[in-house]
């Protein structure tokens, strides 16, 4: 017990200054920031996926108090997600969970622990960071107004077309952070499993995208956002509105990614060459509409054993 023991403190003591070095990499080099943070949470992860989650929180910690004193307070925040990202992968892992579960409870990390940053960013420095992000874009949007305006005597965008798009834009910031936030999740996982798993680590695999097959209970939420907007009709701006708005985006967009899927099965049915799948997932997004319609089909009907079927014929 005792050798297990300093076993542990060494590998948490070389993981802490791993992960410090990595946030001091991030502070002192500018031009590597995104890829530093990126595998930042890879030293947290490996000792969480071999000790308990106790020990692994409280290397954590160390790691967080190290970076704040090696790189300044303002990398604290970017510490304590990749950190928690680390401890979440590992435990993952270390409990034998799906590439799915790893990826949702990491999105879902990821979601939280900026929530509790961006909170308490608020409350100390009294600044509210989306506030200030949307007067900015409107700002911009404004002067490429005026501009196009002094140039050809007509508006790049109707002032109507214009406040409505930053209405939008203003409505969709919590499924906008939401699918950011998954988005960042899908990155982590990606680039930093095929460490661990060089590093000796049984590491769990998605299957292959074309066989992504989302849960048929997203069409009864869909359904129950049509019905919604048919009978109820909220009113714009208000908090049902907002509700709508933000879980109709994030459907939407579970449902491009379902349709792509099925275009992606359909060409390796047919077996169609790689690129193939590059040019259609390319062409996905000016067809949004199409390919979300795609995707609801794909996910209500048995259409890829049509495919099938009509292929082996």
């Amino acid at each position: 017990m005792p050798n297990n023991q300093t076993k542990a403190l060494v590998q948490g003591s070389m993981m802490v200054a791993m992960f410090t070095i990595l946030m001091m990499i991030a502070t002192y080099i500018p031009i590597i920031f995104i890829i530093a943070l990126i595998f930042s949470p890879l030293p947290i992860a490996w000792y969480s996926a071999h000790y308990k989650r106790s020990a692994s929180i409280f290397v954590a910690i160390v790691g967080c108090i190290l970076t704040m004193l090696t790189s300044g307070l303002f990398m604290l925040p970017f510490a304590f997600i990749t950190a928690l990202l680390g401890v979440v992968i590992g435990n993952g892992i270390q409990l034998k969970k799906s590439k799915l579960y790893l990826f949702m409870s990491t999105g879902v990390a990821v979601l939280l622990s900026s929530a509790l940053v961006y909170l308490a960013f608020v409350q100390i420095a009294k600044i509210n960071v989306v506030e200030i992000s949307l007067k900015v874009a409107r700002d911009s949007y404004e002067q490429s107004n005026e501009l196009a305006k002094s140039m050809t005597g007509q508006y790049a965008f109707q002032p109507e077309k214009l406040e409505a798009t930053l209405r939008a834009m203003e409505l969709t910031v919590p499924s906008t952070v939401t699918i950011s936030a998954f988005l960042i999740a899908f990155i982590v996982i990606t680039l930093n499993l095929p460490i661990l798993k060089r590093l000796g680590l049984a590491v769990p695999k998605f299957p292959a995208f074309q066989h992504l097959r989302l849960p048929r209970s997203i069409l009864w939420y869909y359904m129950i956002i049509l019905c919604i907007n048919l009978f109820i009709r909220p009113e714009a701006g208000s908090m049902l509105d907002v509700i709508v708005l933000n879980v109709s985006y994030i459907l939407w967009m579970l449902f491009i990614l379902q349709g792509i899927a099925f275009i992606h099965y359909f060409i390796a049915t047919k077996g169609m060459p790689s690129v193939v799948k590059w040019i259609a997932t390319i062409l996905a997004i000016p067809l949004s509409s199409f390919i979300i319609l795609l995707g609801i089909i794909d996910l209500g009907f048995d259409v890829r054993s049509l495919v099938k079927g009509k292929t082996k014929e």
